[in-house]
């Protein structure tokens, strides 16, 4: 199986439009164009019923006191943990493709409404955590929601595309699911996989 994004090479830098926000030099950061880019495969598994894609970031600070802190820098030594960006699954067997803009175009406070689409079942991403309490954006991000690395990390950021065939129509999953919770219930139905990663950074010095 294959998986392409025309937007950006396999292991590239993403363009900013597909990014949850761009640098500033005044504050850091502002918000971007946010659209998931287009997504195409081919070549699946005899029996795919189903896809799911899952877009992650492996490269998220295990600990948050020094992100976004005047002053500091998150080193590349600290321990990463999993940043989960699109969580779509149920994706339909004839699907080909997830065009660009088709899930996401703009940022969209207070998250997007998780569930079923055209193309698919979307879960929430881990938006929906990181803005907890924030009486401005808090909410549930369902759907894509591109990158945002902290702007002072010295690790570029990796984000994986991955695409699953499976043997089954339907994972059953529904209301605010995580990418957790979807890569749990996938795991025994995988009938193939292909990825494709692209980086990316708020890091001027970067």
């Amino acid at each position: 199986m294959k998986i392409h994004i025309e937007s950006f090479e396999d292991q590239a830098p993403i363009p900013a439009e597909f990014a949850f926000a761009v640098p500033d030099p005044d504050t850091h950061v502002k918000l971007s164009a946010n659209r998931n880019p287009k997504v195409s495969w081919s070549d699946a598994p005899e029996g795919t019923q189903s896809f799911a894609l899952i877009v992650h970031d492996p490269d998220v600070p295990s600990v948050g006191d020094d992100v976004n802190q005047e002053g500091k820098t998150v080193p590349q030594s600290l321990d990463r943990v999993d940043f989960y960006h699109w969580v779509l699954v149920d994706i339909p067997a004839d699907r080909t493709e997830i065009a660009e803009g088709e899930d996401s175009d703009g940022v969209t406070a207070r998250g997007k409404e998780p569930g079923k689409k055209a193309y698919g079942v979307t879960g929430i991403n881990d938006y929906t955590g990181w803005f907890k309490g924030d009486a401005d954006m808090e909410g549930f991000y369902g759907g894509y929601d591109g990158p945002c690395p902290p702007w002072n990390d010295t690790l570029i950021h990796r984000y994986v595309f991955t695409l699953y065939a499976l043997d089954v129509a339907s994972l059953g999953l529904e209301g605010n699911f995580t990418g957790h919770d979807a890569v749990h219930k996938l795991e025994n139905h995988v009938l193939g996989c292909a990825a494709w990663s692209g980086t990316y950074t708020l890091n001027a010095s970067l």
